[in-house]
């Protein structure tokens, strides 16, 4: 008998099985056991998932230049001759209706990443890719049955599987869980994964611990888990004495790594790609000025699956007016072109990425982006400005749990911090000011698949007070 664990996370998944003595990550990827949550389809709809998926995007637009083009949307007859009452005599002309030009016909394929904060937004049912609409569950189930092709190579005999889920997902009212859960087991379903038992990440990363501490003999105590990913911020109080514990409040907000990527990219980014200058051009021989509308471009940029949509001549031909106008204002709109008219979107995130990441270890690094011929200083100091009101947020949602279990913070016996966004030394100090000397981490990317597995090896359920 075993216990398979899967922790399909919103930038990297996981997954572990546990004999009842020892946890055994699965090798997802070639020489690891984490994987990039991504699917890309090309034009074909063939699919690649993890990093060749990423690969594969990346490789296929370096250097590429966007154009968009028009879609016929309708065909028309227009009267063109003829009349006169005579039989036969009227002649008419058939023309297309173009749209919007919105149709990248030169992209070779699509990415997507992050779609696990979408599944509770039951606003987004389908995504069109290539003129073909695909639910959202559509676009995770090749990811999940890669990885149930991966459990089958390495742990035969297995029926059943606990996957992971946050304490809230994404989305804008009460039944956003239920959506997303509903749309998950859907996804599993379709990925073999005929027996699935949905259980809460942070109290899977506390189990996880528990039974790292039980191969160390601590015997028990109060455990506060956080666990800050790519998409929430989850956390769980846990009391426990030996293989006997019990949850005793869960909670979370919709914020993580990928939330503070896009408030670092309007921060440092926006303004080195031309927010607040002036556009200046010539209309009926009159000179106008005025702040160049970037309010406009705003939401686009930081959407970078869809940043390529900023092709269409609106946005563009103000760009270049910008361009054309000269002044110290030029370099950031011509950054702001090559960004648009390349599709650097998504290697300016990633870059955003690595820096953060360094800002983990170094109180200074640059945020270097050599496609666009950007390099800005980047301090840990800028970044905890930036992050003011998550960090606020953190803090809220910290003492609520707490109060939720009917505790104090002296109460918490130990802090697990998990996950990579938990890396970010501002959120370090936060649980070390709260919880002086009490603070672990844990396992940042595969507690939680290893915590599933044991859950599932133990048969646990999770209903929502203790298990």
């Amino acid at each position: 008998m075993i216990g398979v664990g899967i922790d399909f996370g919103t930038s990297n998944s996981a997954a572990a099985w546990y004999d009842g003595e020892r946890v055994h990550m699965i090798a997802l990827e070639e020489h690891d056991a984490i994987m990039p949550t991504a699917t890309h389809l090309d034009r074909e709809l063939s699919i690649t998932t993890g990093s060749a998926a990423v690969e594969q995007y990346i490789e296929e637009n370096r250097n590429r230049v966007v154009e968009l083009t028009s879609e016929v949307i309708a065909r028309t007859s227009i009267l063109t001759g003829g009349g006169g009452g005579e039989p036969g005599a009227v002649e008419t002309s058939t023309q297309n209706v173009y749209g919007q030009p919105m149709t990248d016909r030169g992209l070779p394929g699509r990415l997507f990443r992050g779609v696990k904060r979408l599944l509770g937004d039951e606003r987004v049912k389908r995504l069109l890719v290539f003129d073909h609409p695909f639910r959202l569950v559509a676009l995770i189930t090749p990811v999940l049955l890669r990885i149930r092709r991966a459990i089958d190579e390495v742990a035969g005999g297995w029926t059943d599987v606990h996957v992971g889920h946050p304490v809230r997902f994404e989305g804008r009212d009460e039944f956003s869980n239920d959506l997303a859960l509903s749309r998950l087991e859907e996804a599993c379903r379709h990925g073999g994964l005929r027996s699935v038992t949905f259980y809460p990440e942070p109290v899977a990363a506390t189990l996880s611990y528990v039974h790292a501490a039980r191969a160390s003999s601590d015997a028990g105590g109060i455990v506060l888990t956080v666990d800050f990913g790519g998409g929430t911020l989850d956390l769980s109080v846990v009391r426990y004495a030996g293989d006997v514990f019990e949850v005793l409040a869960t909670d979370g907000i919709p914020v993580g790594g990928d939330h503070i990527d896009q408030l670092i990219f309007e921060e440092l980014l926006f303004p080195a790609l031309g927010k607040g200058e002036l556009w200046s051009r010539v209309k009926d021989g009159q000179l106008i000025e005025n702040r160049f509308p970037f309010e406009e471009y705003e939401a686009l940029l930081l959407n970078w699956p869809v940043t390529y949509t900023l092709n269409q001549n609106r946005y563009k031909s103000r760009v270049v007016d910008c361009i054309n106008s000269g002044g110290p204002a030029a370099e950031k709109f011509a950054r702001l072109h090559e960004l648009i008219t390349r599709n650097y979107s998504y290697l300016v995130f990633q870059a955003i990425k690595d820096a953060k990441a360094r800002l983990s270890e170094a109180e200074t690094t640059v945020l270097d982006i050599p496609e666009l011929d950007l390099a800005l200083p980047f301090s840990r100091v800028d970044l905890e400005l930036i992050l003011s009101e998550v960090l606020e947020s953190i803090e809220q949602v910290i003492h609520r749990v707490i109060l939720a279990a009917g505790l104090d913070e002296s109460d918490i016996d130990v802090v697990i911090r998990t996950g990579g966004s938990s890396q970010i030394r501002a959120v370090r100090e936060i649980l070390e000011r709260l919880f002086p000397t009490r603070v672990t981490e844990h396992d940042p990317f595969t507690s939680v698949a290893a915590g599933l597995a044991i859950a599932s090896y133990r048969g646990l359920q999770f209903e929502g007070g203790g298990t």
